[in-house]
């Protein structure tokens, strides 16, 4: 009888750890997840426009702009339920880092910055004159 008390305690504790992690969106893993953005909303800005924001950001949040999010690595098995404990501004930086991340996958991904590449046609095993 002690025995199923004990293991029914246990069992309704992390049922309850499951809903508090899962329904209120502020554990750790679940904030940094959202730091990770999509570069393809950046492919219809322009190249120079482009670069000329992620600098700004890079710039605005004293950030480098090679940033990428960062992730911590809680004890295994307990992302989900360890409670968000970063600062608004260590929040505010990481998000930041996302979305500079992002802009450098769009912008390698099409070239940006880079001197277009100078085509030019001939036959095979000719050398240019």
């Amino acid at each position: 009888m002690r025995w199923t008390m004990v293991v029914l305690a246990s069992c309704l504790m992390i049922a309850g750890l499951t809903v508090a992690g899962c329904v209120g969106g502020t554990s750790m893993a679940e904030r940094q997840d959202e730091d990770v953005q999509s570069s393809l909303q950046y492919d219809d800005v322009p190249c120079d426009q482009l670069l000329a924001q992620r600098n700004q950001l890079a710039q605005q949040n004293n950030l480098p702009i090679t940033a990428k999010p960062s992730f911590s690595n809680p004890a295994m098995g307990f992302g989900p339920f360890t409670p968000d404990m970063r600062s608004k501004a260590q929040r505010a930086s990481n998000k930041a880092s996302g979305e500079i991340d992002a802009m450098n996958r769009s912008i390698e991904r099409r070239d940006c910055g880079k001197p277009k590449k100078k085509e030019t046609f001939g036959l095979p095993g000719s050398k240019p004159s």
